[in-house]
């Protein structure tokens, strides 16, 4: 839905695969911080951890935390550092025009 909207997508997860043409990478890939806008995620808060700093580090300007993936004490990290947590369904958001 992201990239039907005209958004342009990173993938990044523990395995190999794709999802609508876009390969899934290992690693996150190097951004200048604020280059990136929005950081949604899909992982529980215990896989979380491997993503903290990297995340943190590229600046977004929000990170969504889909259901299942809330993590409040990141949140509360992330809204001290700048970055606007966000709880909600990214699908949702993009169905209702509010992404």
């Amino acid at each position: 839905m992201l990239k039907d909207a005209g958004h342009d997508i990173v993938l990044v997860g523990r395995r190999d695969g794709s999802v609508a043409g876009s390969e899934i990478q290992r690693e996150i890939p190097s951004f200048a911080p604020g280059e990136i806008d929005t950081v949604t995620l899909y992982v529980n808060p215990t896989i979380q951890e491997g993503y903290k700093s990297v995340v943190e580090a590229l600046q977004p300007n929000r990170v969504i935390f889909n259901p299942g993936t809330e993590n409040p004490e990141w949140m509360i990290s992330l809204k001290a550092k700048g970055i606007e947590p966000d709880v909600a369904c990214t699908l949702v958001l993009l169905s209702t025009g509010q992404y």
